[in-house]
Order: structure tokens, then sequence, then C-alpha cells
């Protein structure tokens, strides 16, 4: 049903923000695969059924994201997704991607505390979508709130989505803005 046409990887290592040069750079990547949209110029009641078909590739998606980023999911601290719908679909046909890409990472990175932030819209061709990050395991760790932009420049086509996964090994560079830190997660609801 969703037939993938591409799969777009970026990579992003920030060594400093305008301050003093790290070490420890953080280490971002994106994936977004281009499929094919079965609903596309029509209204379907029940889409739920149909997240099943889509963990096969939520599952694939994270692996190669992990893989291209050359690190093990012990190094993963914050994740996101999203999705873009064509503009003959609907922003629920992006709502597809909320089961199968968050519980593919979170899978991935040895089931995680936190939901898996996320966004999606109705866009044109060449848009960008800015993926919300947050703590895998507290959302509430300030440092990791962050966004990382994707785009694939011909996509989605009126009848296509771009399914997004986002992840990183750590918090902003320079992050100063206090409140609860990575290590003092008490990892009992997702939230602290």
């Amino acid at each position: 049903m969703f037939k993938l046409r591409k799969t777009v990887i970026s990579i992003d290592k920030t060594y400093h923000d305008g301050g003093q040069v790290t070490d420890n750079p953080c280490l971002r990547g994106g994936i977004c695969s281009v499929v094919s949209n079965p609903y596309a110029g029509k209204y379907v009641e029940n889409l739920e059924q149909d997240m099943d078909i889509l963990k096969p590739l939520g599952q694939k998606m994270a692996k190669e994201l992990l893989d291209a980023m050359g690190c093990k999911a012990k190094d993963i601290e914050s994740y996101g997704k999203g999705a873009l719908v064509g503009a003959h679909g609907e922003q629920e046909h992006g709502a597809l991607w909320h089961v199968p890409g968050g519980y593919a990472m979170r899978q991935l990175l040895g089931d995680t505390k936190a939901i898996v932030p996320s966004t999606k819209k109705v866009a044109a061709m060449g848009s960008t979508l800015d993926i919300p990050l947050s703590h895998i395991n507290a959302t509430y760790v300030r440092g990791h709130f962050s966004t990382y932009t994707l785009q694939v420049p011909d996509a989605p086509k009126d009848d296509e989505l771009v399914f997004c996964l986002v992840m990183s090994t750590g918090p902003r560079i320079h992050n100063r803005m206090g409140g609860l830190a990575a290590n003092e997660i008490q990892g009992k609801d997702g939230l602290r």
C-alpha cells in the first residue's frame, strides 16, 4: 500500500554554537522515507488498522539512521518524528506514523520511557519540516529540547507521504537553561 520511492538521510555534527569548541560534539541525524499515499484524493473513515502495515518501514528506518550516524543505541539521548503529507492527502494521513515511527525507535533504543515528540503537516513539494526533539527517558529535560529540520526537495508529490525520524546523541551544545538534568532522571513515568 505504501510504496517506497526514496530515502534521504541527513547527518549534523555540532562542535559549538557561539561558545567554546567542545571535544564532544552533538551528533544529530534524520531520515525521510517518501512513500505513496493510498488515501490521496479520498476520505477513508478507518485508518488506524493501517499503522501495522507501516511498522516494518519504521523499524527499517530507525536501524538505517542509527547505522548512518555510526553510533550505538546507548549513545542516543533524544528523538523525534514527523510526517509531510502531499496536497491530495490530509493531516490525518501523517498521523499514521505515530505508532510505527515512535515504537520503532523506542524498541531499537531499549524500550525508552518518554513519548516521542511529533509533528505533521500538509505541504507542497520541497517543504521543510521542523522535527521536535526531547530526551528519550524524561520529557522534562530542558537541555534536550530542540528541533531538526528535514527536507526532501522533490517530495511530497500530491499523492505522497514523507515519514521522518530524528535521533541525537546529546543536548543542545552549550545548554544552560537549568531544570532537570539528564543525570537526574528518575525514569519512572517518562516525564522526570
